[in-house]
Formats: C-alpha cells, sequence, structure tokens
C-alpha cells in the first residue's frame, strides 16, 4: 500500500496529522465475505451471506478480505505498511459471491437490498461493488443489476463499482460499471520489468465509451500488485498478507478516498462527491479513458 498512497497523493496534511481517516463514515462492501482479520478488528458493523446462510463473518474466497483491507485496513499486523485508505471507517459486508468469486444477479439484488435496509440505522454513506458481470451474461440480467444498483446511487449512496478486466478495447466496461450515475474506477496502465528486463505494459482495465456514449471509467487508481489482508490468515503456514491484482483491488482505493473525504465533508452528497472527484482527479499517462489519477490531497482540500 506504500506505493499505492504515495501514487495518489495520499500523504496529505490531513491525512499525516491523522484527521479524516474514515471516522464517522460506514461503507459497505459487497463481495466474497470478509475474514475476522485482526487489522479490521472492532469495525465489522455489520455481516450477512446471501449465497449459504451461514452467519458469522466467514470469505471462502479471500477477494473480499482483500477488498476489505484496502479500503479500511488499520494495518496493525504490519506497523501500518499495509493500512488502508480509511484506517478508521466501519464496514457493513455482505457476502453475495462464492468461493470462486462467481454469483447470481439474484444475490446480489438481495445484498443491494439489505444494505438499503440498514442505511439509516449504521449510516451507510458508501456502497463498494468489485464485482463486474461476464461479458456473455443475458441482458435483462444485465439490466435487472444495472438498474439496482442505481437504485442505491438515487437513495444518496455513494456507489463506487470497478471497471471490470476485460480491457482495454472500446466497449469493455463491465455492468455495473457502465452506469452514468456510479463511479467507475479502472486501473491505470502499468510497466513492470520482465524476464528480459524490458518493461512490460500491462493493459488490462475494461473501458468506454458504453452503449450509452458514457465515457468510462470516470477515476483510475492503482491495482496491479496490491498487498491486503490475506483471509485464510491464523491458518498454518499463511502470512498476515496477500497480493492480488485487478480492477477490483482500485475501486476500494477510491472508496477509501472517499470515506476520508466524507469524515471532512459529512454533508457532501454523492453528486457532489462524484463532482469532487472528478475536479481533483490529475491527468497523466494511461488514464487518457476518464478524468485521470486519484489524487487524495486535491480531493480534501477545502
Amino acid at each position: 500500500m506504500k506505493l499505492v498512497k504515495q501514487s495518489v497523493g495520499y500523504w496529505c496534511e490531513d491525512i499525516r496529522a491523522r484527521r479524516y481517516m474514515g471516522e464517522g463514515v460506514c461503507a459497505a462492501i459487497l463481495d466474497t465475505g470478509v475474514s475476522v482479520h485482526p487489522d479490521l478488528e472492532g469495525r465489522i458493523a455489520g455481516f450477512k451471506d446471501f449465497t449459504g446462510g451461514v452467519q458469522r463473518c466467514h470469505d471462502d474466497s479471500g477477494h473480499g478480505t482483500h477488498v476489505a483491507g484496502i479500503l479500511a485496513g488499520n494495518g496493525k499486523l504490519s506497523a501500518g505498511a499495509y493500512a488502508g485508505m480509511a484506517p478508521r471507517a466501519r464496514l457493513l459486508v455482505g457476502k453475495v459471491l462464492d468461493h470462486e468469486g462467481n454469483g447470481n444477479v439474484d444475490n446480489v439484488l438481495e445484498g443491494i437490498d439489505w444494505v438499503l435496509s440498514e442505511k439509516n440505522r449504521l449510516h451507510v454513506r458508501i456502497v463498494n461493488i468489485s464485482v463486474g458481470t461476464q461479458p456473455e451474461l443475458a441482458e435483462d440480467q444485465k439490466k435487472i443489476f444495472l438498474e439496482a444498483v442505481e437504485e442505491l446511487w438515487d437513495q444518496g449512496i455513494v456507489v463506487v463499482v470497478s471497471a471490470g478486466n476485460y480491457g482495454p478495447g472500446r466497449g469493455t466496461v463491465a455492468v455495473p460499471g457502465s452506469s452514468r450515475k456510479v463511479i467507475t474506477v479502472g486501473v491505470p496502465d502499468t510497466e513492470i520489468p520482465s524476464v528480459s528486463k524490458r518493461k512490460r505494459r500491462i493493459n488490462y482495465s475494461g473501458r468506454g465509451p458504453t452503449g450509452e456514449c458514457v465515457i468510462k471509467p470516470d477515476i483510475f487508481a492503482p491495482g496491479t500488485g496490491i498487498m491486503s489482508c490475506n483471509a485464510r490468515y491464523g491458518r498454518s503456514g499463511e502470512a498476515p498478507y496477500t497480493m492480488k491484482t485487478g480492477t477490483s483491488m482500485a475501486t476500494p482505493v477510491a472508496a477509501g478516498a472517499v470515506a476520508c473525504l466524507l469524515s471532512k465533508f459529512p454533508d457532501m452528497t454523492n453528486v457532489e462527491v462524484k463532482l469532487r472527484l472528478r475536479e481533483s482527479s490529475v491527468k497523466c499517462p494511461g488514464t487518457e479513458a476518464g478524468w485521470g489519477l486519484l489524487n487524495v490531497e486535491r480531493l480534501l482540500k477545502a
């Protein structure tokens, strides 16, 4: 997370002073669940399993726990090195995907209804959906999913979703990232060293324009080679942290930044948050398809 935070201007005055780090904000995550990890201890406000009915916190995939750590892990087991973006935020976690990261639209819809039912009680301000539909999903199912996600937005919640990993061709952004309302997060083109010592360009993030000619993703954040909480920690031989790659990882980077923003400006609406993200993003190579790269320092400026 150190390099992630450096690249998005995280260490601004407010953050260095440990102000506005997600306190007072509850973010919902709809994913593969969440394991009881020390970095998240005491801040999981609620959990519900829509895939198998096990009501204790669990994550048989690891994806959801990794996402949760990026958004709100406090880095307890790493002396802060792998702390998430908003380490004081609370989490409401719905398990809508199975152990392979697969799911059906009905489970996701149930999760969305549950978040809406808990919205006022827990003051849910953000929903992170690092889930994208497969391209071959029936169009009517995509439409139902899209409408449900947009209902979250219409209820005043900041909805942050992934662009999917089917890019970089035109029109490859996944549903619900194709919604004109929600905030869609992609990963900028990334160069990494290869075996031949020449840099190899990694370019997988879904891109628009959508069928309605909407430019997507809205904003970009790092998502390649991200270290975060390991759901299997506590089992023999398992480390506290693990590495994953994808727009799923970039999404909680942006959602965590929004949690910091709402800590500072709790009266902001979701539309105002989206406008602030657009105004504060930084154009740089690999982000030409959207507004630019997330920048927390610019985001938090009064």
